[in-house]
C-alpha cells in the first residue's frame, strides 16, 4: 500500500526513518516505500485472531481423540505465541496513543489467565476428565478477550499517531522467531 512519499516515518521507538535523499531545510525526507504484501500491526494481529478462532470450531468438529489433541496443541502454541509478541512489542508500542490505559492492564491480566489454562491443556489429553472443558472455556475466554481488543484497544490505536507497517514489520518478525523455536522443541515446553 503506497504512502506518503513525503513524510518521514516515526518507529516505535521514536526515531525516525527516511529514505531517499536526505532532507535539507526547505524538503522534508521521502518516507520509505512499502511493499504490497506488506501487513500493518493490527491486520496481522486480527488475523492471528481469526486463525484462533478457526482452529477452536476445528477442535469442536474433531473426530478422534489424535485429532483433537493435534488441534488443542496448535492452539495453545498459536496462543502462546500471540500473547508473546503482543506482550514484548504491541502493548508498550501502542501504550501513549490508548486514551484508557486500563485496557492494556486487563489484557495483559487476560492473557495470564489464559497461560494458567493453556498449561492445563498440555498437562491434559482427549478423553481426560475436563481437557475438552477446558478447551471451550479458553476459546470463550479468548473470544471475549479479542472482542475487547478489536472493539476498544484497535479503534484508538488507529487515532494514533504511530507507524502500523513498521510495527506490523517488527510483529511479523518476532512471531516468526517464536515459531521456529516450536519447530525446533517440544511445543509442550516452549513458552511455559
Amino acid at each position: 500500500m503506497p504512502k506518503d512519499s513525503n513524510r518521514q516515518s516515526k518507529q516505535p521507538n521514536g526515531s525516525s526513518k527516511a529514505g531517499g535523499s536526505s532532507p535539507n531545510k526547505t524538503s522534508k525526507a521521502a518516507k520509505p516505500r512499502r511493499t504490497a504484501d506488506e501487513v500493518d500491526a493490527l491486520k496481522l494481529l486480527e488475523a492471528d485472531h481469526r486463525e484462533v478462532d478457526d482452529l477452536f470450531d476445528a477442535f469442536e468438529e474433531a473426530s478422534s481423540d489424535a485429532e483433537q489433541r493435534d488441534i488443542a496443541r496448535s492452539i495453545c502454541v498459536a496462543l502462546k505465541v500471540h500473547a508473546r509478541v503482543e506482550e514484548e512489542l504491541f502493548y508498550p508500542a501502542v501504550w501513549p496513543a490508548l486514551e484508557d490505559k486500563s485496557l492494556i492492564e486487563e489484557a495483559i491480566v487476560e492473557h495470564a489467565s489464559a497461560r494458567d489454562l493453556i498449561a492445563q491443556i498440555e498437562s491434559g489429553a482427549p478423553g481426560e476428565a475436563f481437557f475438552s472443558a477446558r478447551v471451550r472455556v479458553l476459546s470463550e475466554y479468548v473470544r471475549h478477550h479479542v472482542e475487547e481488543e478489536e472493539e476498544e484497544i484497535f479503534p484508538q490505536v488507529r487515532k494514533g499517531k504511530l507507524d502500523l507497517a513498521a510495527l506490523g514489520e517488527l510483529l511479523a518478525r518476532r512471531k516468526a522467531e517464536l515459531m521456529t523455536g516450536f519447530a525446533v522443541s517440544n511445543p509442550v515446553l516452549a513458552l511455559s
